[in-house]
């Protein structure tokens, strides 16, 4: 059972992963093209802009979720190494904690906030609803809670090197 979990996280990890790189490729693709449709063509296109900034924000959510199971996030932890270990061990899982209701915040009122503008329309991109513009807040929410989960269960995960598809290898550490 452990094993089909880590594996199923490993695909929501690495689908994560492609969804920002891709994010950040085709946003380095489109900003030079708004630049060069305005200063060499001499009439600026309308998407590329609104486009960055979608792209952005998925990049932001989706980003987040994965750079949270890699351990690669920001963490404040000299405070908490001074501890004692019992007390190490309670502020780690009050950590835990604390993210779990961030990401539930995430979900709800992300689902709320595109809920709510789900009838508007993005100004330069008509046929854009601006509450699809916002789904990454939720989605991202709901994957960054699957990881928070697994981090709380199954214990940390960012040391463990992910293999293939078929094949998943723990660390003497991870296990």
């Amino acid at each position: 059972m452990r094993n089909t979990v880590l594996r199923i996280n490993d695909q929501i990890y690495r689908v994560c992963i492609g969804i920002a790189g891709l994010s950040v490729l085709v946003m380095t693709l489109i900003i030079p093209w708004g630049i060069f449709a305005r200063y060499v063509l001499g009439s600026g296109s309308s998407w590329p802009e609104p486009t960055a900034i979608l792209l952005m924000v998925v990049f932001t959510f989706f980003g987040a979720a994965a750079s949270y199971r890699a351990g690669a996030h920001m963490a404040v932890s000299m405070a908490t190494e001074r501890f004692p270990p019992a007390l190490r061990q309670a502020a780690a899982i009050l950590v835990q904690v604390l993210m779990a209701l961030i990401a539930v915040f995430m979900i709800v009122k992300g689902a709320k906030l595109c809920a709510g503008t789900w009838n508007q329309f993005v100004g330069e991109m008509p046929s854009l609803r601006v509450g699809i513009s916002y789904l990454p807040i939720p989605i991202g929410g709901v994957i960054t809670l699957i990881f928070v989960l697994e981090k709380l269960f199954l214990g940390d995960q960012s040391k463990r090197r992910v293999m293939s598809f078929d094949v998943v290898e723990l660390s003497e550490e991870a296990v």
